[in-house]
Parts: C-alpha cells; sequence; structure tokens
C-alpha cells in the first residue's frame, strides 16, 4: 500500500503541475484578449458619449414632436412620434434653403482656392531650394491654433471702416469696399477661413510629400527633370489622396461654418440668423425652441455633407481611371 502511494506521488505531481500550466495559459490567453479592448475603452466610452449618442438622440428627436397638453402646459409634456413633419417643416424653410445654396456657391469658389493654395505652399517648402522651412512651416500652420472666434474678432477689426488701415490704404488708391457689406461679407468669411485652414491642410500635404521615396527625385533629376516638371509628373499625382482628403474636409466643414458668420453677425446687417445652415439649425434650437426641427436641420446637414463628399470621391476616382 505504501509502495503504491509512493509511486502515485509523482503522478499527481506531475497532473497538478499541468493543471497549473494550463490555468496560467489560460489566464495568459484571457489577458492578451482583453488588452486590446483595456487599451481601446476610453476612447470608446468617449466616442460614443460624445459622437455616437448625440447622433442618435438627434436622429430620434427629428422624427419627434413636443406635445403639450393645457393651454400652458400645464398638464403634462410629452414626446409624439411626427413621422417626417420636422423633415417637412425644415425643407420648407426658405431661410434654410437659401442657406445651403449660400453655402454651395461659398465651397466651389473658397475650396478649390483654399486648397490651391496650400498645395503651392507645400510644394515650395518642400523644394530642394527652400529655406527654413521648418520656420515658415510653424508660421503657417499658427493661424490653425488661434480659435476660430479669437480669429474672426481680429478679422472684424480689419473690416470696420474707420478702424481698417486696409479699407484706409484702399480708399487712397481710390477703391471704396465695405468687407461687411452684403455683397462681400461672405468671400470676407471665406478669407478667414482660408487664412484659418491653408496652412493645417498645407500640413497634410507635407506629410503626403514626405513619403515620396528620395529614389524617385533623382532618377528624375538624372533624366533632366527641372523643379516644375517634378511637381506636375511625380509629386502632384502621389499626393492625390492627401489632396482627396483635404477637399473632403473642407466640404464638410463648409456645411458646418458657424463660428465666423455668428461672430460678424454683430457687425454686419447682411448676415441674418439663418445665413449658414448651421446657423439656422441654432437659431431654431436657442431661439425658437424647435428643437425637433432643428435636429431635423442637422440630419439634413449631415446627409448633404455625406451626398457631397460621396460625389466628390466618386467622380474623382472615375477621373483617374
Amino acid at each position: 500500500m505504501t509502495t503504491t502511494t509512493r509511486r502515485s506521488a509523482p503522478a499527481h505531481a506531475a497532473a497538478a503541475n499541468r493543471a497549473a500550466q494550463h490555468s496560467g495559459a489560460t489566464r495568459r490567453v484571457t489577458a492578451t484578449r482583453l488588452a486590446p479592448w483595456l487599451l481601446i475603452g476610453p476612447f470608446l466610452a468617449l466616442f460614443i458619449l460624445t459622437f455616437a449618442l448625440p447622433i442618435l438622440m438627434a436622429l430620434v428627436s427629428s422624427f419627434q414632436q413636443v406635445e403639450r397638453r393645457g393651454l400652458f402646459g400645464e398638464e403634462g409634456v410629452s414626446n409624439t412620434f411626427a413621422g417626417l413633419g420636422n423633415y417637412a417643416q425644415a425643407l420648407g424653410d426658405s431661410g434654410f434653403l437659401t442657406s445651403i445654396g449660400r453655402m454651395l456657391l461659398f465651397g466651389i469658389v473658397q475650396v478649390p482656392v483654399m486648397i490651391a493654395l496650400c498645395t503651392l505652399l507645400a510644394l515650395l517648402l518642400e523644394s530642394a531650394s527652400a529655406r527654413w522651412p521648418g520656420f515658415f512651416r510653424a508660421a503657417f500652420f499658427l493661424p490653425y491654433g488661434i480659435p476660430g472666434v479669437i480669429a474672426t474678432i481680429l478679422w472684424s477689426f480689419l473690416y470696420t471702416p474707420g478702424l481698417s488701415p486696409l479699407i484706409d490704404a484702399a480708399k487712397i488708391v481710390g477703391l471704396d469696399v465695405d468687407p461687411l457689406g452684403s455683397g462681400m461679407v461672405l468671400w470676407s468669411i471665406a478669407n478667414i477661413v482660408t487664412w484659418t485652414y491653408t496652412g493645417y491642410n498645407m500640413l497634410i500635404v507635407i506629410a503626403q510629400l514626405k513619403a515620396i521615396p528620395g529614389e524617385i527625385y533623382e532618377a528624375a533629376r538624372l533624366d533632366g527633370a527641372g523643379p516644375v516638371r517634378i511637381a506636375r509628373s511625380i509629386q502632384l499625382p502621389l499626393i492625390r489622396p492627401a489632396l482627396l482628403l483635404t477637399t473632403v474636409f473642407s466640404i464638410i466643414g463648409t456645411l458646418q461654418l458657424f463660428a465666423e458668420p455668428q461672430v460678424l453677425a454683430g457687425s454686419s446687417t447682411a448676415i441674418d440668423s439663418s445665413y449658414t445652415p448651421n446657423l439656422a439649425a441654432y437659431t431654431n434650437a436657442f431661439a425658437y425652441n424647435s428643437y425637433n426641427v432643428a435636429a431635423a436641420q442637422a440630419v439634413l446637414i449631415a446627409l448633404i455633407a455625406f451626398a457631397l463628399s460621396f460625389t466628390f470621391l466618386r467622380l474623382s476616382n472615375r477621373g483617374s481611371k
């Protein structure tokens, strides 16, 4: 009996060892599987709380309407299903539709100008003859670091007659300009947006330029290509993804324009409460308490931005084939 017990003890120890190893391996596998979720957990929580959940709430709110019982709502307030009523009211608002058309005109002019300017700056700063490129990259990017409200206030002084040295200089040469008048205020806003975001888009293009292998440049120079030919035949085709990205961002940003017209509205009578789509939704929500209609307008703005971006990408991809 003692001999049998002695013989079985190593077997029990080996079995226990194998069980411990299996348990440890299981814990390691579990930890490996949980590690990515623990790392991205804070991001997912913030993404859901600050992005996904507000979008879902806006979408739900756009199909609801507030129903008040009693003369002043003293018998209760409830949300009821409104179907497409809020969307019909939003699309029936002539000011909202006019603001969308105004932003389309804004984007047709401002976006190509800004993309061309940021591309030109990126090519110049990445050329072999560029001096102090780091300094100029920081200088061109600096306007993006200024909050939009502060930047608009600064530019409003340059747009105000009697305060602006630019307007005074224009009068000296016989030009009578009113940057805040009805005919120019849209392009004054476009100037602020271009000044703010050109440097940001330039850095995206520069990042794509730095990804181009140096051997391609060497081969082109050996073939006798000059700076202009290199830019036209090598750099511009290879930075096409960056140009598409910046253009899509700019299209979306155009429909989201809000801070600049809201701040300039205090100095220009040409800017009304529905001057841009976002400003129209803001007015409905916080001036008229029509939160459901404002939610419908916000959804429509998002759909229009998606449609324009998708159409641009489809046309660009078709043109590259």
